[in-house]
């Protein structure tokens, strides 16, 4: 009798270990994008995390967030994420990441960023954080150059270029530096434009006619891209090109960019983040550039404003809108 009570009391020990020492841990991670420009990036982190191995709502969930490119609401959001006390946090964009460093500074809460156009406003060096956070560089700033060889190679011609900027913006004063560098090494001749909104923005460019301009840089800001349409229809009007920082620009109408994918920016940050749950520490992980760029050309745009696209151009390109 004692021998069968034993063996019984084993059986049921055994069969309530189980479970436990086969439950998966379930990783909460939130994310913040910026605006809906930025949601392929979390589209294709989600995609690789799936192959990694990290099952939606098997052992991970999202908590998903788009602010709508409301500064107020990515304030919000920020803190909304924070105090919800994920294992992780994922952001993408300069402007969704800066308010969830400051919130986060101090603590050991992961942060990874899927795209930052600025990496250097919340760490301290590509090569180490030194901080609770790593990720991605869009390379908006360091591709400024590229872009405007794009353009020279697209409209020989054009000499004065229109820089259209946003004071409040948070990459500001980095992108007008990159601009202004570019722009003397390629022989430019530099108009600033500031605007802040979308009022501003219909004030300052129903004055730009060709008389004024030969083309138009965009910056990496949220206010301007948000409001494209506005630039985009009184450009076209002109017939002036518009080059851009991203490539979801040029589908909505602007001529052409040399600029990261999004989706890819995404799949390399779930490789960063996979090693982060394995163990690895953000300040030990680099901050890594785009593995990935895209030339994106809008034929349709380009026919538009009477300019022809040399052929061994369309050859390069990645993405041809319009053909």
């Amino acid at each position: 009798m004692k021998r069968a009570l034993v063996f019984v009391f084993t059986l049921l020990v055994c069969s309530m270990g189980v479970p436990e020492a086969g439950a998966q841990k379930i990783y909460h991670i939130g994310a913040l994008v910026a605006e809906d420009q930025f949601i392929p990036a979390f589209d294709g982190f989600k995609k690789k995390m799936a192959e990694l191995g990290h099952t939606e709502r098997k052992n991970i969930l999202y908590a998903f967030h788009n602010a709508k490119g409301g500064q107020d609401n990515i304030q919000k959001l920020a803190r909304k994420l924070v105090q919800a006390k994920p294992d992780l946090i994922v952001t993408s964009s300069t402007a969704a990441t800066v308010p969830v460093a400051k919130l986060t500074k101090g603590t050991d809460l992961p942060v990874v960023f899927l795209s930052a156009g600025n990496p250097l406003e919340f760490v301290q060096s590509y090569a180490s954080s030194g901080n609770n956070m790593t990720g991605i560089s869009s390379a908006s700033l360091d591709l400024t150059a590229k872009r405007m060889e794009l353009l020279k190679e697209l409209a020989p011609k054009v000499k004065r270029l229109v820089s259209l900027n946003n004071p409040q913006g948070v990459n500001y004063r980095e992108n007008l530096a990159a601009v202004r560098e570019a722009g003397k090494k390629m022989g430019f001749a530099i108009k600033e434009v500031n605007a802040s909104s979308r009022d501003d923005l219909g004030q300052v460019i129903s004055t730009m006619t060709r008389k004024q301009a030969d083309a138009i840089l965009l910056p990496p800001d949220l206010t301007i891209t948000k409001n494209l349409d506005v630039v985009v229809q009184h450009f076209i009007k002109e017939k002036l090109p518009v080059i851009t920082t991203l490539v979801i620009n040029v589908r909505r109408g602007a001529l052409a960019t040399y600029a990261p994918d999004y989706f890819a920016l995404g799949q390399q940050g779930a490789a960063l983040v996979h090693k982060i749950l394995k163990g690895a520490k953000p300040a030990d992980l680099p901050i890594e550039q785009p593995f990935k760029l895209t030339l994106a050309i809008n034929l349709k745009t380009a026919k538009a404003i009477g300019l022809k696209i040399p052929r061994e151009i369309l050859l390069r390109a990645d993405e041809v809108i319009g053909q």
